[in-house]
């Protein structure tokens, strides 16, 4: 839970939201909610955005002669993710993207950056806290790794929080391969690591109110949980058959897939943070 704070003044800049998908929509509705007025880069969702009381901003993070409207900001919240729709190239919409933004925006008070937990590689199922080293073999945990880099470099006052995981209402991991009783790729016993999206939305607000300047944290419930377990609670809940698990495919090589637990210790003490869904079980009883 996240206690209350003070309403910002009635004249502060607005909050700007760059990426206002399915966490920043979350954040929206806590800023509105609030009395904050909120702004959003968009590529084509204006009418969607203004019926949330959203005011939107026609752009493109890839483009930077659509940024040059970018206004001056309270906090701004980035949370960019890639649009496979798009044409872009992850590295176009992570890094170059984020250097765009970064040159057009004119002021702002806070600038939180949504990262991943990809920016770790461990692969032997350890604990893995925000000073673990950081040495992704994935080309999207390198990407991601890069942008961060980027922003420190550029706004070393950031706030980072790399997020595990997200799920929740409308978006639950390999639903449709669970409720067709498809196979699942990939070691069972392996570790997964989530964030239910309305906890993620009132970690941003958490680290607006109270994470130090230049500050990393790790944004994940309080439950690691095997894949077996969780796609076997998940299929339950869905009355779908016994979920299957297939360690890969005859002849071919499987991937090094990361397995690791991370742990929250740092966000709930720092933060004063707490996840309302602290187990996969209570997030996805939440969800369905």
């Amino acid at each position: 839970m996240l206690s209350s704070s003070p309403h910002p003044a009635a004249d502060a800049p607005p909050c700007l939201i760059i990426g206002c998908g399915y966490l920043g929509h979350r954040v929206a509705d806590l800023w509105t909610t609030a009395g904050r007025r909120v702004l959003a880069l968009t590529r084509n969702r204006s009418e969607e955005l203004q019926k949330f009381g959203i005011e939107p901003i026609l752009g493109d993070v890839t483009d930077p002669t659509t940024l040059t409207v970018l206004p001056a900001a309270s906090t701004v919240l980035y949370a960019v993710g890639l649009d496979r729709t798009s044409g872009k190239s992850m590295s176009e919409v992570y890094i170059q993207g984020l250097r765009n933004v970064l040159d057009a925006l004119p002021s702002f008070e806070r600038f939180i950056y949504v990262s991943s937990t990809s920016v770790y590689g461990q692969i032997d199922g350890s604990i893995v806290e925000e000073s673990s080293p950081t040495e992704p073999f994935e080309e999207s945990g390198k990407i991601v790794l890069e942008a961060e880099r980027l922003l420190r470099d550029r706004r070393p006052g950031s706030i980072i929080l790399r997020f595990a995981g997200i799920y929740g209402p409308g978006r639950l991991l390999r639903k449709q391969a669970i409720l067709k009783g498809e196979p699942l790729m990939g070691d069972p016993e392996k570790w997964l690591n989530l964030i239910e999206v309305r906890d993620g939305a009132r970690a941003v607000l958490a680290a607006e109110a109270r994470a130090s300047s230049g500050e990393t944290f790790i944004i994940a419930d309080d439950t690691p949980v095997s894949r077996r377990d969780f796609y076997t609670h998940l299929a339950k809940l869905l009355n779908a058959p016994v979920a299957k698990f297939e360690a890969g495919t005859p002849g071919v090589p499987i991937s090094r897939d990361t397995n690791r637990r991370l742990t929250n210790r740092k966000a709930k003490a720092g933060l004063g943070w707490l996840p309302e869904y602290g187990s996969y079980r209570d997030g996805l009883a939440a969800a369905i």
